[in-house]
């Protein structure tokens, strides 16, 4: 005669799905614990021969021939999971055992919720299989970008800022977000990425980068963002065509220049700077370039130009060592900050003649040497009349 007691009690205590939720193409780690939650840990055996009883004491358990996860279907797309484990042994009471396995989305798979299931089978007809259904989140959100702040027109002098929006439309969290542009040889953009790190589902973080254009025309711009769904990564573009102008947002502009300048003489040549961009710059200077003129200041400082914001810079030129009868130039240029990047404005010329003193200092000449001979005429007066006036008195 034989006793057991057991309780049919094996089942599946605990799984954990990482990442949580899946996207298309998604590979995911399913940790499951196989627990024997019966109370009693040994089998009774109480055998007789005759007057004499036998009694023998065996721990209890069930023996594990083999535990694997079930595919779900979607018509031609599968979820898929490897490996199985064969012979695990026998899970006495309060014991368990945790599993690994690794969980495969085909890619264009349906956006849906699905149940594979964690099947155990054991050797003992005291114990009952194991089917534990463990559901699995697919989704087809993504995470996007949006183009917050980019004009369809920039211009070609200096840089312009765009703005771009990260929104997390993925049912669960992601790492490891970055964002960059796709180069060019047209136009310049910086920073070459944008570091934005996790962000929550529904989630949104703004990017900010600098458009500098080479040429005039119509181009497209692309950004990419990058992501982590667990150690799976995926991204996102987005696209959008800009215009660019030949049309100054920062410009020197010539304010007064003389046609032509006396030998000898000085003359100013006066601009003005304007800041048409939208947002500050910094560092603003006027300088002369390619001249051998004698010309003060060698440069001229403005410094910060708020949007709107108009200086102006003078500069004097000496013709003391120039020849008359010829024609003089001199181009100006304005350098200035933006961000992180330096710019310059493409050059202005001022021209002038240079040619005889002007009448204006003849005159002044002339009038000058009047009054020394006026002052002369004078002086021999006096004296000749106190010369007869000494003589009358003798």
């Amino acid at each position: 005669m034989s006793a057991v007691s057991a309780s049919p009690a094996v089942t599946v205590s605990s799984y954990e799905l990482t990442p949580s939720v899946l996207m298309p193409g998604d590979d995911a780690i399913l940790e499951v614990t196989i627990y024997n939650a019966e109370t009693t840990g040994t089998s009774t055996t109480q055998t007789t021969s005759g007057d004499r009883v036998t009694t023998s004491v065996q721990t209890s358990g069930a023996a594990i021939t083999r535990v694997w996860v079930t595919t779900a279907y979607d018509r031609d797309k599968e979820i898929t999971s490897v490996p199985y484990y064969d012979d695990l042994g026998r899970i006495t009471s309060g014991g368990s055992i945790p599993l690994t396995f690794k969980i495969t989305v085909d890619e264009g798979i349906t956006e849906n919720w699905y149940f594979p299931k964690v099947k155990v089978n054991l050797r003992s007809e005291s114990y009952e299989d194991i089917e534990y259904p463990i559901p699995i989140r697919v989704s087809n959100k993504t995470v996007e970008l949006i183009d917050t702040e980019v004009p369809s027109v920039i211009y070609r002098s200096g840089a312009t800022d765009i703005t771009l929006t990260v929104l997390n439309n993925f049912e669960a969290s992601v790492d490891a977000v970055t964002v960059e542009p796709v180069t060019i040889s047209e136009v310049d953009v910086y920073p070459k990425k944008v570091f934005v790190g996790s962000l929550d589902s529904n989630a949104q973080e703004e990017v900010s980068f600098s458009v500098n254009p080479l040429k005039e025309g119509d181009f497209n711009l692309s950004f990419v963002v990058n992501y982590k769904n667990g150690q799976n990564i995926h991204s996102n573009s987005l696209n959008f065509s800009i215009e660019v102008i030949d049309s100054l947002d920062v410009a020197p502009v010539i304010y007064s220049v003389p046609s032509t300048i006396g030998k000898g003489e000085s003359a100013r040549i006066r601009l003005e700077v304007y800041n048409a961009k939208s947002e500050e710059i910094s560092g603003v200077i006027v300088s002369p370039i390619d001249t051998n003129l004698t010309i003060s200041p060698s440069q001229y400082f403005i410094g910060s130009m708020d949007p709107d914001d108009v200086f102006s810079a003078s500069f004097e030129v000496d013709t003391s060592t120039l020849n008359i009868g010829k024609n003089y130039s001199v181009d100006f240029k304005v350098t200035f900050k933006q961000g992180e990047n330096y710019y310059e404005t493409p050059s202005v010329n001022a021209g002038f003649a240079v040619v005889e003193p002007t009448a204006a200092d003849d005159g002044m000449s002339m009038c000058y040497t009047t009054i020394i001979v006026i002052v002369l005429v004078i002086v021999l007066i006096v004296l000749f009349y106190f010369y007869r006036k000494r003589r009358k008195d003798k």
